[in-house]
């Protein structure tokens, strides 16, 4: 796909890893809507530095825990920029739910942002990208394939995440592609200490812990491998494979 003059929607694109992807979405020349809920002011800062690069943002705002959030954002985004190629599917919570201490209210937020709400931003966004073709890439995480005592619900959010990439990638192939990239340690969490994130180093293989450009880079690489399709990409510096 060439993505210049190409217009892609990413969720969750106010902070941290979402942030990341439309900065680099925008800066490889493609118009982008940058989703936010919460976090405005970084949603603005990151349209205002892609316009003055030289490409064409606009913020969008949405609670995409409410069902028809997804929809109406598509059909702005739709409006806005007169078309979709590429939605990125970034927004999510990971809270930390120890078994004996998960809320219900909990559990259903994680589901209605991590997992519903991106199914239906896809089925909206294929709605739009059928005629012309176009792109999905879903964020997982690592947490999809290994065993996290104390983020059950969030690890099988991201877990559905991964069988949905595969599914739509089916359903919607040949004129759309859909991907996920299933990070490891790219943020660390807030509060953690130096010892814990020296002991992450030093049980990676290669070494370091990643960076949100590292995510942004592998979601440029999906958009450019046409022959791509239902594959999750993990990027955690080949944590997965170690023994």
């Amino acid at each position: 796909m060439e993505l210049d003059g190409r217009v892609a929607l990413v969720t969750g694109a106010g902070t941290r890893v979402g942030r990341v992807i439309a900065l680099a979405l925008g800066k490889a020349g493609m118009r982008v809507g940058v989703h936010y809920a919460g976090s405005e002011k970084g949603a603005r800062q990151a349209a205002e530095e892609i316009i003055a690069a030289g490409g064409d943002a606009r913020t969008l705002p949405g609670d995409l825990t409410d069902p028809a959030t997804g929809p109406r954002l598509i059909e702005h985004t739709n409006k806005v920029f007169g078309g979709l190629d590429v939605l990125v599917n970034s927004a999510a919570v990971m809270l930390r739910t120890p078994v004996g201490e998960v809320l219900v209210e909990d559990w259903d937020a994680m589901f209605a942002l991590n997992l519903r709400a991106p199914f239906f931003l896809s089925q909206a966004a294929a709605r739009v990208m059928e005629k012309k073709g176009g792109a999905i890439v879903n964020i997982a995480d690592l947490a999809a394939f290994e065993a996290w005592r104390n983020y059950i619900p969030h690890a099988i959010t991201k877990a559905g995440i991964v069988q949905m990439t595969r599914g739509l990638a089916h359903a919607l192939a040949p004129r759309i592609r859909v991907n996920a990239i299933a990070p490891g340690a790219v943020l660390l969490p807030e509060g953690w200490t130096q010892d814990l994130a020296d002991k992450l180093t030093s049980t990676t293989p290669l070494g370091r812990i990643g960076s949100p450009d590292d995510v942004a880079q592998a979601v440029l690489y999906l958009l450019s491998a046409d022959y791509v399709t239902g594959e999750t990409l993990i990027v955690d510096g080949g944590r997965h494979v170690r023994t």
